[in-house]
């Protein structure tokens, strides 16, 4: 008889472990593809209902369809809790538990499915139950369970936090400069759109991204000028995290390669080893 501790490994390992180290047999791919493919459908789903027609015409079959996404997801969110002890060894059964729950990917779980019980417990108007359907996209995130491309994205930033907080502050810094030399060329001519710090910082954010929406323009010569410069150098405070970013997925993607490269020729040993311990095996019976 299957203990039940052995069934919480199976999910444990059907619901985190990777996708180079899985066994390829159907219940990994229930877990990756149908989830996956479930969440996108969603998504799907919610931009159907944005139209007039298709919202009043199936609204029947959407109400049947979020019922059994719900019902889906609500269960894997059990599972998960379930199974935190297992994915956070070193804590206890209650502190892991909450260490999942309070965890980015446990916080979205909970608000993918969290709209859809929050009107059985409180009534709401009708513009806090449309505002709530938004929180349905955040089922969108749960593809970073199963996706290793939102992991990689993820990572990257995780590892270059400290390079992008660094270029944050620098672009923050240049704004403050900017905005307050600007703020003194123009509030004379134009104190209606430069008459405070925040209508400077407006036009210096606007010039240095280079959207150059126009609504705020400098007038006076040396404002002008004060924009070129401002304007190339948001060419370089652009280019700065791409930079940052570009050479992390790179690093990343190398590590990949050789963690899979690892991976492959541990099950080449295994299969070897495997292979002479097995004859070594029938060697010895047939000795005996």
């Amino acid at each position: 008889m299957i203990s039940l501790q052995k069934i919480k490994h199976e999910v444990y390992h059907i619901l985190y472990t990777q996708d180079d180290l899985k066994i390829k047999s159907w219940k990994y791919y229930i877990d990756d593809y149908f989830i996956s493919s479930l969440i996108i459908l969603n998504v799907f789903v919610i931009m159907l209902e944005s139209f007039n027609y298709y919202n009043n015409e199936y609204t029947t079959q959407f109400q049947l369809f979020e019922l059994f996404s719900v019902s889906i997801f609500s269960f894997e969110y059990i599972l998960r809790i379930w199974v935190a002890d297992l994915h956070f060894p070193k804590l206890g059964r209650f502190a892991s538990r909450f260490r999942y729950i309070f965890s980015i990917l446990g916080v979205i779980d909970l608000l993918a499915i969290l709209p859809y019980y929050i009107p059985f417990f409180y009534t709401l108007s009708l513009k806090e139950e449309r505002f709530l359907r938004l929180f349905r996209l955040f089922r969108i995130f749960k593809l970073a369970h199963y996706s290793k491309s939102l992991n990689l994205v993820g990572k990257v930033f995780k590892d270059k936090k400290r390079e992008l907080i660094i270029t944050v502050a620098a672009t923050f810094i240049l704004i403050m400069i900017v905005s307050t030399i600007m703020l003194e060329l123009e509030h004379e001519i134009q104190p209606e759109k430069f008459n405070n710090i925040f209508g400077a910082f407006w036009w210096a954010i606007e010039t240095l991204t280079t959207i150059g929406y126009g609504d705020v323009h400098p007038m006076t010569g040396w404002g002008k000028f004060l924009a070129a410069i401002t304007a190339l150098l948001g060419i370089g405070i652009v280019a700065i995290p791409t930079g940052i970013l570009s050479v992390g997925f790179l690093e990343e993607l190398n590590n990949n390669k050789k963690r899979i490269k690892n991976i492959r020729q541990r099950k080449m040993l295994l299969k070897k080893t495997g292979r002479k311990s097995k004859k070594k095996y029938v060697l010895n019976r047939i000795g005996k």
